[in-house]
């Protein structure tokens, strides 16, 4: 279950960049709140919080 929440946390951020026409306005706030949620999850997974 954790290894699915990183997966999909990765393809926010991917797709928060400010690289296509559709997010450029929104500058870097996306890409730094997905980024934060994936640190999180990345340190409760790797201890043992989540499986």
């Amino acid at each position: 279950m954790g290894l699915i929440l990183i997966i999909v946390l990765v393809i926010l951020l991917v797709g928060g960049l400010p690289r296509w026409n559709y997010s450029r306005n929104w500058g870097y706030r996306p890409t730094h709140v997905v980024s934060t949620l994936l640190l999180v999850l990345l340190v409760l997974f790797l201890l043992g919080y989540i499986r």
